[in-house]
Formats: C-alpha cells, structure tokens, sequence
C-alpha cells in the first residue's frame, strides 16, 4: 500500500510535464493552468497519503535494475524515510501553494503553458533527488532540477541580461556539480556501490575517522552542495537569478533547489561524521556566507535581490547546524525557512505586479492599506525571517542551530549566527518600511492593482503566514532518530541563557533597525554619503565585488587563452604536412596537361638538370 502513494507522488508532475510539453499550445492557459497546478496539488495529497501510512522506517520502492554493467547494478529504487517524506511534503505542499499563485501570478502571459511544464519538470526532479535511493539516481534529479532552474530563470529570454542570467546559474551550479560527481566516482572506487545506505554501512569500515581518503570524499560532496545552495564562493549565481518570475524564485531558489545542497550533506552524514575537518569547513562556510550575504542585503534596491541575499544567509545558518553535526536542526530550518521565504517572494510577487512590474524599492512606498494582504504576508513572513520570539516559525529552528553551536563549543559560529540575527532584522525592516511605509516614489505605486482573488491570489498566502508562524514550526516531525546524536541533545546547560541571546538579537535587529530608519535617518544620510560610507554600501551594494574579482581572475584569463589558442601554433605545425602536400599536388595537377610536346620539354629539362647536377658535383667529371 505504501508504494502506491509515493509512485502516485513521483509519477503525477512527470504526466503534467509530458502533456503540457506535447500539447502543442492547444491546451490554452486556463487548461495549461488546470494541468499544471492539478497534477502538483494531486502529488501533494498523494504525499499525504504517504505519510498516513509510513510505519517509521524505511521502506525501499524498487521499480527495476537500471544498467548492469559486472557488479555494477543500480536499480531504479525510491527510498521512503522521515527525511524523505519531510522534503516531499515541503517540494509538493509548499510547491502546490505556489502553483496556486502563479495561477494569478502568470494570467495573461502567453508562455504559461511553457511556464507550468518547467515547473511540473522541476518538481518531479526534486521528488526524484529526495527519493532515490542510490547516489546515481540522486544525481539525475540533481541535474533535472539544474535544467529546469535554467530554463524558469531564462523564461523571459526575449531580455538578454536574462539569458545571461540563465547561462551564469546553469555554469556556476554545474562547477559544483563535477565536484559532485568526482566524489560519486570516488566514493564508488573504494567503497563498490552507490547504494545511500550500503555507503552509510560500509564507510566506517572501511575509513577511518579522519581518513585521507574520506575526508577528500566529504569535500568533493561538499563542492557539489556550494553549487546548488549557493555558498561561497560558489554563490555568485543566486541574486542573478531573480531575472525570472517571482514563483519561480519562490520555488526554486527559496523554498526546495537551493535547500538540496544541505538535503545532501545531512543525507550522507555519516561520510561527513568520519571527515571533521571537513565539518569544520562546512561550519566555516555557512557563518562566512550568512554573514556576507546579511550585510550585502543591507545595499540593496530591488525587493527580490534583498530577498535573495536573505536566502543565501538563511542557507548559512543549516551550514553551521550541518558543520557542528545538528542534522536535525538543519531541516528543521529548512522546513521553516521554506514556509516563510516563499510568503516573502510571493508576497513580494504580488507587491510587483499590483505595482505594474516595479520592483525598486526606491520607487515604492505607502502600500500598507492599498495592499493588506501582501502587507500581512510581509509582516509575518518578515516576523519569521527576522526570527521574532516564540510566535515565529523561524525563532524555534534558528534557536535551535545556535543552541547546537554553542553546545558543540563553537564560539565563532555562534557569534556569527548571533550577529546574522541582528543584520536579519536590520534589511527586514529596511524592506518592509521601503515597500509599505512613507511616500509612494512613483506613479506604479501610487495606483496599485492589488489581486482579488480569493483561491489564487489570497489562500496561499494566507496559508503560508500561517505556517510562518509557530503552528508551522509544531508541525516538524522531528528527525532525532534518523541522525547521530547532536551536541545540544547531550546537555541542557546554557540553553536558557542562549535563548535570551537569541531573542536578544533578534529584538535588537529590529530597535536598530527602528532607530536608523525612523529616529535617526538623517544620521544614516549622513554617514552614507561621506566617502567611507559610499564606498561602503558601494561595496555591500556589488555583494563585496565577487563578480568582478571572478571576471579577473577566470573570465579574462580564459579569453585570452582563448585568443592566443585561436592561432594555435602547434596545430599549424601539425597541419604543416597536409599544407605542403596539398601545394605539391596542386602543382602536380597542373603539370598534367595532356601534350606530348610539354612532358618532352619537361623531360629534356629534367635531364638537362640531373646531368648538371652530376657533373657540378665534387669528383663529378673524373
């Protein structure tokens, strides 16, 4: 009974994808919309179905023997545990609820078709990567879900900078994505499967905790997980991809794709357990992302590139979980962050389209009761980002990772993550008061359009603020069994007094926040438009100048090699053979006329030459 809701989950967006996709257009919008978001709300009950009757342990769903190739037979397997049924749950719930709004969202564009079929795609590759039970299978899915981020980031590619965009996303993912599969080659060379949990079982006997070997495979999977979660240095591609529409962004680069690199890591842990070098780095990375991307969100103008960068420091809060061993922790945070990031981008989708497509924050302004609902969502959305006390879905896993730090001795990542509480409550402030409080900055935000709809437009967003809240974060089932113990669960010394902390910052966040923005914004001015500050949010602004460093330091050297291998001296020295024996022939062929009296002249001129030759030559004449 079990396999026939999880098929039903996996099979129902390919159908959706596969019907839009041969439709040739017939379809319509409205049918194209029916197809799109049915399918996905089906595989969302499906998931449900799932759930209601998982017995707790893992059940494992083989379809049939993929290649054989000697010993080599992976099999086209779907692995049901908690973890899995957790990112099910997020992937078609969260993704339902997006469909829903793009239904409103997406009225009237005359791509919809294109737009649903993308999105059918990427979900069924989503629920491929949580599902499969073996590392290759895991891996098409990772590539599926790259593809379609490619193709819903470019869907506008009428533009070139959103092609460009597209093209940018597709080549920094799939760095990572190399990485990840030169670990999957090495992990299958010394281990004899990629089967998830025969790796599992059989790594601790056959490396040692710290193992050379181990540690090397851990860090090539961690490669793989930068790429796709958008970590540094691999992060360059996240902001960018904001060219395509505001679902889009909600979907793929808030609520599940980015989400798959820490998916990734808390699956293997028990490889990452046996490299703690490796953990440390993974800890490091997350801190020095959170903290980069927070004070680059401080810079920004544009509603979705704020968001972006919130994503990228929120993703650096289930880093440190992952680095100290809190695997729990960190999809807890995932769980929670996917409800309340896509309140904000759909929230903010609904702001830019009432607003006729303005999305600078400069230009907006004053929108508090023309837009009550997108208001609402901002309000509570932002609550959770900013981790608000106890009535925020975000305070209870964000408190959660910063307990594991400070339990693991981690005095660093907890700082980190202490002042990335208070940065978050700064820009949260900034981009709510930027959209809805003050003076409308232009004619767009003076006569909004707000959305009327009640099923497409008001109930997703009205479901997901109440899953920002503490409801949402009571919903987490919980994963401490299916992980290794995690420090916090080994004492309860110091917990109150981190929560104090936490809250702490958090409040502190928004009474700076309140205090530069509405006490003293004069001050703010000021400093901001003295050369230090300027250069200062200057820098913040271009995201501490990461594109242009990687331009000089890999996109122009590649273009003069390029340059210089246009003329490639060696291959003209190859082909100088062919050349000489193509001049040769063209002579030759030439000579060939046909005329018995220009061969005896030739002739005669030949002899004439040897016996030259032979007479000019030393002792020729004796």
């Amino acid at each position: 009974m079990m396999a026939t809701p999880v098929i039903l989950t996996f099979l129902l967006p390919l159908t959706g994808t596969l019907v839009l996709a041969f439709s040739n257009g017939r379809l319509g919008a409205r049918g194209s919309t029916l197809i799109g978001t049915g399918t996905v709300g089906l595989a969302a009950l499906a998931t449900l179905w799932a759930a209601l009757t998982h017995d707790g342990g893992r059940d494992v769903i083989t379809l049939w023997t993929w290649i054989t190739v000697g010993d080599f037979q992976p099999t086209m397997g779907l692995a049901v545990d908690g973890l899995a049924l957790v990112m099910m749950s997020v992937i078609t719930g969260v993704g339902f609820l997006i469909h829903l709004f793009a239904a409103w969202y997406m009225a009237g564009d005359p791509g919809v078709t294109r737009f649903y079929a993308w999105m059918n795609l990427f979900v069924f590759s989503m629920l491929l990567l949580v599902l499969g039970d073996n590392l290759l299978l895991l891996f098409l899915g990772w590539e599926g879900v790259g593809l379609c981020s490619y193709g819903l980031i470019g869907y506008y590619y009428q533009d070139l900078a959103n092609a460009r965009a597209a093209f940018k996303a597709f080549v920094v993912t799939r760095i990572g994505d190399v990485f990840l599969a030169l670990g999957m080659f090495l992990i299958f060379m010394e281990l004899g499967t990629l089967d998830i949990a025969t790796v599992l079982s059989r790594a601790p006997r056959v490396w040692a905790e710290g193992s050379s070997t181990a540690s090397f495979a851990a860090l090539l999977v961690l490669g793989g997980a930068l790429g796709k979660s958008a970590q540094v240095p691999l992060h360059t591609w996240l902001p960018d991809a904001m060219a395509g529409p505001t679902p889009v962004s909600a979907l793929i680069h808030a609520a599940t794709m980015v989400t798959a690199g820490v998916y990734l890591i808390a699956r293997l842990n028990g490889l990452f357990l046996l490299a703690p070098d490796v953990m440390m780095l993974v800890g490091i990375i997350g801190a020095v992302s959170l903290l980069l991307a927070a004070f680059a969100a401080l810079a920004q103008t544009d509603i979705k590139r704020v968001l972006a960068f919130s994503t990228m420091s929120q993703i650096g809060y289930m880093f440190i979980a992952l680095g100290v061993g809190a695997f729990d922790a960190a999809i807890f945070h995932l769980v929670t962050h996917a409800f309340f990031k896509a309140l904000l981008f759909l929230s903010a989708g609904a702001v830019i389209i009432s607003c006729h497509h303005e999305q600078d924050l400069r230009r907006l302004g004053g929108l508090w009761n023309r837009l009550p609902v997108a208001y609402g969502g901002f309000i509570v959305g932002g609550a959770a980002l900013a981790a608000l006390p106890l009535i925020s879905a975000g305070f209870f896993s964000k408190d959660e990772i910063l307990w594991q730090a400070m339990a693991a001795d981690r005095n660093g990542l907890l700082a980190a993550g202490l002042l990335g509480a208070v940065l978050t409550g700064v820009y949260t402030v900034l981009l709510i008061l930027g959209i809805f409080h003050g003076e409308p900055g232009s004619d767009q935000a003076r006569h909004p359009e707000p959305g009327t709809s009640l099923l497409t437009h008001h109930f997703p967003l009205v479901a997901l603020a109440v899953l920002s809240t503490f409801i949402g974060a009571w919903l987490y089932p919980g994963l401490n069994t299916l992980f290794p113990q995690a420090p916090g669960d080994l004492t309860d010394s110091g917990h109150l007094l981190l929560q104090i902390l936490a809250m702490g910052a958090a409040i502190a966040g928004l009474v700076l926040a309140a205090w530069l923005y509405l006490i003293r914004p004069h001050w703010l001015r000021m400093v901001s438009s003295q050369k230090a500050g300027a250069a200062l949010w200057n820098l913040w602004h271009r995201a501490w100048g990461f594109d242009a460093l990687f331009d000089r330091l890999l996109v122009r050297p590649w273009h003069w090699t390029v340059r210089v291998l246009r003329f490639d001296f060696i291959n003209l020295i190859m082909n100088l053979p062919a050349l000489l024996a193509r001049v040769f022939n063209a002579g030759l062929v030439r000579s060939q006329t046909g005329r018995i009296r220009s061969y005896a002249v030739v002739m005669v001129f030949g002899t004439t030459v040897i016996l030259m030759a032979l007479v000019l030559m030393p002792g020729g004449g004796a």
